[in-house]
C-alpha cells in the first residue's frame, strides 16, 4: 500500500492501524484541502540528487532543478 493510497483514502484506516497516531496528520491535511499528495516519477525524485549515485545527465538534470548552476 502507497503512501499516497494511505493520504488520500481514509477508508483504508481499518489496514493501517499500526501507523502511529502522529502520521495521520498528512492524511488530515489532504482531507482538509491544505496539502495535495501527487504522484512524482521516480527519474523527478530530486532528492535523489542527495541519496543516491546517479549518472551524469540525471544528476545535471536534478542539479538544475534545485537551482544548483555550478559545473562538477
Amino acid at each position: 500500500m502507497s503512501a499516497i493510497q494511505l493520504a488520500k483514502n481514509p477508508v483504508l484506516h481499518g489496514r493501517s492501524k499500526h501507523i502511529e497516531t502522529r502520521y495521520h496528520f498528512l492524511r488530515e491535511q489532504v482531507e482538509l484541502k491544505i496539502v495535495e499528495v501527487v504522484y512524482c516519477p521516480t527519474g523527478e525524485q530530486v532528492a535523489d540528487i542527495f541519496t543516491e549515485a546517479l549518472k551524469v545527465e540525471t544528476f545535471e538534470k536534478l542539479k538544475g532543478k534545485l537551482g544548483m548552476c555550478c559545473q562538477v
